[in-house]
């Protein structure tokens, strides 16, 4: 188990330090919000899901750039910099515009059931202790205050398995899971693969694109056609975190 650090970084707008151990964490004023891509929930819906992503970028800087450009038309709740900073860019009750075309579960408005989290990472390196431990501490404040379940912290690649892969084979999941800010399988007795799957909450896809999006996250040291153990594992996550257990929203 990874030990648990303070999360380093000020959320930027309120001046003052963010650490894991805190059981809320200082939310800025309104006008502090550096992105104007953002507008109401749909529906009502507030936030029973957490999407992780990786930007893709050189930096945090251009990172920031394009998330707070009205041309770009994308943006996330925060943004956590390589160095532990974490950057609040949508309030938390706004919609942001992170998730695009995708589902979990009968959940198909991501963005307006979801708070999004990037990381700066350009997806080819590991991610800093700093910008770990910082992601540890803004996860749990966000599932504390929205009381959301650690299963329902998902990546983008989960939700999106045909169109996006972050954040990557080099996200540390299971640090997550043994911290309770996400789950992690253990072997159950297998059964139908591509119905576990979706039962767990992937979208309804062939299993090819299932498989990949699973190995991605679960065993992304994994290569060949679907195994035994593959199927061992998405039936342990199907079994004990259902997605539609968790009451959806309207």
């Amino acid at each position: 188990m990874a030990t648990a650090m303070p999360a380093v970084g000020i959320l930027r707008g309120s001046g003052l330090p963010f650490s894991k151990q805190s059981s809320r964490k200082p939310v800025p004023e309104l006008s502090a919000y550096l992105s104007p891509n953002a507008g109401p929930r749909r529906n009502g819906a507030l936030p029973d899901l957490v999407v992780i992503h990786y930007t893709a970028m050189p930096g945090c800087a251009e990172a920031e750039a394009r998330l707070c450009d009205p041309a770009a038309e994308v943006s996330a709740h925060y943004l956590v910099s390589e160095t532990g900073h974490v950057i609040g860019l949508v309030p938390e009750e706004m919609r942001a515009w992170h998730a695009g075309a995708g589902a979990w579960g009968n959940c198909t408005d991501v963005n307006s059931r979801s708070i999004g989290i990037e990381l700066a990472n350009g997806g080819d390196a590991p991610f800093p202790e700093p910008q770990m431990a910082a992601l540890e501490g803004l996860l749990t404040d966000i599932l504390h205050r929205w009381q959301i379940p650690p299963e329902r912290v998902i990546g983008h690649s989960d939700m999106a398995p045909a169109r996006k892969s972050d954040p990557g084979p080099r996200f540390d999941w299971k640090r997550l899971a043994l911290n309770g800010l996400s789950v992690w399988p253990e072997p159950a007795e297998p059964g139908d693969f591509a119905a576990d799957a979706r039962a767990f909450g992937y979208p309804d896809l062939a299993e090819a694109a299932l498989l990949a999006a699973f190995r991605l996250r679960f065993r992304p040291w994994a290569s060949g056609g679907l195994s035994d153990e593959d199927r061992a594992l998405i039936a342990d996550l199907a079994t004990r975190f259902p997605v539609d257990a968790v009451q959806a929203q309207a």
